[in-house]
């Protein structure tokens, strides 16, 4: 996989880049003549997840604001701090949020870019990740990953275009904090709900307030995925008054059957859509069939089709 192909598909690190930047790798080693220029690229920050001591992402940090003029940088990766198997990210979000005045460019902001060799995605000990965006008011991109203990709460920003949380499960508190969000800039939104297992706990009635889509009147692609009631979800999605303004809509990833696509066929139309992505799904072929009859305009992913007579039916990312 190139990290040029769509995130929305992957669990991304991106090393190579991000919100459309070439990501260069702090180390605060070296020449600092020899960095390349603040906001020329996105700047990712990661301690070694499994041998750096206590404290090390701080020192990483004091170093970068020493070596690099923050009041020009756009895009900050976060990858790994100190043990985040055991550790939160508070670590990783304190020093930000702090030091939030010498960042008045930044603009996007992936935090916990681990991958699974690092730290599997539901290992990742999150925190609360609202501070992010009430101390960055011009913030427009926020990505989260990891579900474990992560927090988040309603706020209004005027900037924020891009939301989006990934995780083997997401807690129903964030979802339903997202839904009671003023965001009226936002054009993207994510989220993968996960499993149970691993505290995806979001029942349908949690989505209500993002399906109305009162309050994010801008919103123009919306992915509820990874989800093991993704019935159940393209059920409400049939009949949820936010789609008639989408262009895109994602409910891949999880354990969508013909009982869903029956569902969501038999709701609102979705001809106006450019995209729908449907990808890893349990959908039988004569169904596959009709949903591209149905939609012959829309670019329709249904790529990744597991067997539908499976007893265990999973999502593409949980652990």
């Amino acid at each position: 996989m190139t990290e040029h192909e769509n995130p929305r598909r992957h669990v991304c690190g991106y090393r190579d880049r991000y919100a459309d930047l070439p990501v260069a790798e702090f180390t605060g080693e070296g020449d600092p003549g020899k960095l390349p220029e603040a906001g020329s690229v996105a700047w990712r920050l990661s301690a070694e997840p499994y041998d750096a001591a206590e404290g090390a992402f701080a020192a990483l940090f004091a170093r970068f604001l020493e070596q690099v003029d923050t009041s020009a940088v756009r895009a900050i990766v976060v990858g790994g701090w100190e043990n985040p198997y055991e550790v939160g990210s508070e670590v990783a979000i304190g020093p930000l949020v702090d030091n939030a005045g010498r960042f008045p460019g930044l603009r996007a902001l992936f935090v916990a870019a681990l991958q699974s060799e690092e730290c599997e995605i539901s290992w990742i000990q999150q925190s609360d990740v609202t501070p992010l965006l009430k101390a960055f008011p011009r913030l427009e991109r926020l990505e989260v990953r990891g579900g474990t203990e992560l927090e988040f709460t309603a706020v209004r920003h005027d900037a924020l275009r891009i939301l989006r949380f990934e995780s083997g499960g997401l807690p129903a508190d964030v979802v339903r904090a997202v839904g009671q969000c003023d965001l009226p800039a936002l054009e993207e939104l994510d989220l993968w709900l996960g499993v149970e297992n691993y505290g995806g706990n979001t029942a349908v009635a949690d989505l209500d307030a993002i399906m109305s889509g009162e309050r994010f009147p801008a919103l123009r692609h919306l992915g509820v995925q990874d989800s093991e009631i993704q019935d159940e979800i393209a059920a409400a999605v049939a009949s949820a008054p936010v789609v008639a303004r989408l262009e895109t809509l994602s409910l891949s990833m999880g354990t969508l059957t013909d009982l869903g696509a029956e569902a969501l066929l038999s709701g609102q139309p979705l001809t106006h859509l450019r995209e729908l992505d449907l990808h890893h799904h349990f959908l039988t072929d004569p169904m596959i069939k009709r949903i591209q009859d149905a939609l012959p305009g829309v670019q329709v992913d249904l790529s990744e089709q597991e067997d539908e007579e499976d007893e265990w039916r999973y999502v593409a990312v949980d652990e």
